[in-house]
């Protein structure tokens, strides 16, 4: 009986490829007073708070009045579950956001946007790079709509107090740095840290960090090939990935020069918010909630540092998606709700409403004027992100990996391989 479900699923998706390729294209005009098959009511579901999407809704039902789209709110602890148990019992959202780190996850309850649909090079002329995280061999997973960048928060005070001018833009200037602004006591107790790096626990977006860093080496920590997702983390064309990890534990290490950070720190963004740490790798959503901590606190926003000389910039991010479910009971105005949403002023109005930067590349372009600002929006330009599988167990692969280092019963080499064959067969399950 399921399987039977799933081929009349299929079925109905591949008849609406062809209207939805004339949407994308646009050679079929929807909203306002164009006439569109797309009837009827469908519902979206996501952790967004009602207050912020509401408004924003509301116009864009106002404008496209063959259709209406109802967003129910759900609460991010137990968001995960109730689309699982929903979507089981047939009771599910005809649309849903999602984060990129569960796309994977959903992605055999997800309708896949055929690249008929949505040209490839159409999907890569509108969206950022970050957006093609939902690019698969099947069809595009979801229409990207917001890019959170991963960005260093930096204590001006701290900065000033150790006559720096400019934070570092380099990982080779940043590593210079870390010793001038960590203070430590006679009894080497530190006192005040440059850096918080090298441990897992207590380094608040560790694993994002580590897989940053991985990133900028030129690894995608995870690939598709034939349809199957594998871990890319014991490629041998990024041999570097064990100096890269002893890069980053080294700030835990006593004996080293850029010793910074330790067990007994608070975590970074709580040592960040007491003036106690001069530079807190963090995602640009996290801004009011750091100026909220300390209203008084003097600090700025800068890139993630790169390596020196490299040939590209990186830095990583989490892409919010907008996601069609397999599921629906009116797939065809989920889909042109879908597309309309991302590609109009809805995607817009909602990223403003957020505090993140668009997706968009049009949007991206946007003349900013505010003090971080600029900065999400340049970083998102050149941000990239990877398919999660589970984001639990995947923490405890990344967390493992530097513990052994740490406890010296693996070389970060072996380390490294051991994550690698961990994620490989969390991405088969």
């Amino acid at each position: 009986m399921r399987a039977n479900f799933q081929i009349i699923v299929v079925v109905v998706f591949v008849a609406l490829a062809g209207f939805g390729l004339m949407v994308f294209s646009g050679l079929i005009k929807i909203g306002g007073d164009s006439k569109t098959s797309a009837s009827g009511t469908v519902v979206l579901w996501g952790t967004i708070k009602n207050e912020a999407i509401a408004p924003i809704l509301e116009t864009f039902n106002q404008v496209n009045q063959t259709f209406v789209v109802k967003y129910v709110q759900k609460y991010p602890e137990t968001f995960d579950q109730d689309l699982l148990e929903a979507l089981a019992s047939g009771v599910g959202p005809d649309m849903f956001f999602l984060p990129d780190n569960l796309v994977l996850k959903y992605s055999n309850k997800i309708y896949a946007i055929p690249y008929a649909s949505y040209p490839l090079a159409s999907f890569k002329n509108v969206f950022a790079g970050a957006g093609e995280v939902f690019l698969t061999s099947k069809g595009i997973l979801a229409l990207p709509m917001a890019i959170d960048p991963l960005v260093m928060y930096y204590n001006r005070s701290m900065l000033d107090a150790n006559n720096i001018i400019y934070p570092p833009t380099t990982w080779s200037d940043f590593v210079s740095l870390v010793p001038t602004l960590t203070k430590k006591d006679e009894g080497n107790k530190i006192i005040k840290s440059g850096a918080a790096l090298g441990q897992f626990t207590n380094v608040t977006h560790a694993k994002d960090i580590i897989s940053t860093l991985f990133m900028q080496g030129g690894n995608s920590i995870v690939a598709e090939k034939s349809g199957a997702f594998y871990s890319t983390l014991a490629d041998s064309l990024t041999s570097n990935l064990g100096s890269i990890l002893k890069f980053y534990t080294d700030f835990t290490d006593p004996t080293k020069n850029v010793y910074s950070w330790n067990r007994s720190f608070p975590s970074s963004t709580d040592a960040f918010s007491s003036s106690d740490l001069a530079f807190y790798f963090g995602f640009a959503s996290e801004l009011s909630s750091l100026i909220n901590k300390n209203p008084n606190q003097n600090f700025l926003a800068s890139p993630f540092p790169q390596i020196k000389n490299a040939s590209f910039k990186l830095t990583g991010a989490h892409v919010l998606g907008l996601v069609i479910s397999a599921f629906s009971k009116n797939p065809s105005t989920a889909l042109t709700a879908a597309g309309l949403m991302s590609n109009g002023d809805f995607a817009s109005k909602l990223t403003n409403a957020l505090f993140v930067p668009p997706a968009r590349r049009d949007l991206l372009g946007a003349k900013l004027t505010d003090s971080f600002f600029p900065v999400f929006y340049n970083s998102a330009l050149y941000a990239k992100s990877w398919l999660d599988p589970s984001p639990k167990d995947s923490d405890d692969i990344f967390r493992s990996m530097i513990d052994k280092v740490l406890s010296n019963s693996f070389s970060p080499d072996d380390a490294v391989k051991d994550a690698s064959s961990k994620l490989g067969l969390l991405l088969i399950k």
